[in-house]
């Protein structure tokens, strides 16, 4: 990059949404794009690299509430049993153990962001966690205020949304009344947080034009210069800016 490395400033990247909203095909392409430009990229896995009490966690989904363990495919769905069992008594548990990974999540950060990357991207982040509260409840709601303002805030957050069933071919691990549920979780969370993406569930390659847009219009020096991008991740922001600029961020949820 033209600018010395004592103006850059790392750029912190989160993606959120519901179980096979395309994530992991988000996050690859991104790297793939970021690399290319020659930019330093470090990925921080929220469930393995942040949570804690992972083990407690597990096993409570499967002894106690007999959920399966794993990772669904569309080859081998399973059927689990954590964030979709809802009970008073565990959203008390929920508030304690997200105010652990909130603590922890802000640790991890900012050693991601001392780490000397470029760019660090999020697979998951607090909001994941928090579109699991009930944003109708008045108590909850400082909550979730309190508990965003204790980690620190992304250059770009997305939520991706997605279409219930579609997603759910792709990660069969959740009722579809459930991810019903969640996707509009999601995007009222997005609404009482703001500074909150949400990609529409539009055809990939869109998709990945509108997120590569969002990043790559972050500046990335004390100047407001932006980082330098390679030819095909302009190429395919240019075809799509319009139509996207003139889509809603946020369509109404079913």
């Amino acid at each position: 990059m033209t600018p010395s490395s004592e103006h850059r400033q790392t750029i912190l990247v989160s993606f959120s949404g519901i179980d096979g909203a395309g994530k992991s095909t988000q996050i690859a392409n991104l790297c793939t794009h970021l690399h290319a430009a020659r930019l330093r990229v470090e990925i921080v896995t929220f469930w393995d690299d942040v949570a804690t009490l992972k083990h407690l966690r597990e096993d409570a989904g499967h002894r106690i509430f007999k959920g399966d363990r794993g990772v669904g495919s569309p080859d081998a769905p399973i059927n689990r049993r954590d964030k979709n069992v809802r009970s008073p008594l565990m959203t008390l548990v929920r508030l304690g153990i997200y105010f652990l990974d909130a603590l922890a999540l802000r640790t991890a950060a900012k050693k991601a962001l001392d780490c000397g990357a470029d760019v660090v991207i999020f697979d998951r982040y607090l909001y994941d966690e928090l579109a699991n509260l009930n944003l109708r409840n008045a108590l909850l709601r400082p909550f979730v205020r309190a508990l965003k303002q204790l980690v620190p805030q992304p250059d770009v957050s997305f939520v991706l949304d997605a279409d219930p069933e579609q997603a759910r071919a792709r990660k069969p691990e959740y009722p579809l009344a459930f991810l019903r549920e969640n996707r509009n979780a999601y995007l009222a969370l997005s609404d009482f947080l703001g500074g909150i993406t949400v990609v529409p569930p539009l055809p990939l390659e869109q998709a990945k034009a509108e997120v590569l847009r969002n990043v790559f219009s972050v500046p990335r020096t004390r100047n407001g210069e932006p980082p330098r991008t390679d030819q095909r991740a302009m190429e395919e922001t240019s075809t799509h800016r319009k139509q996207m600029d003139g889509q809603s961020a946020r369509p109404i949820a079913s």
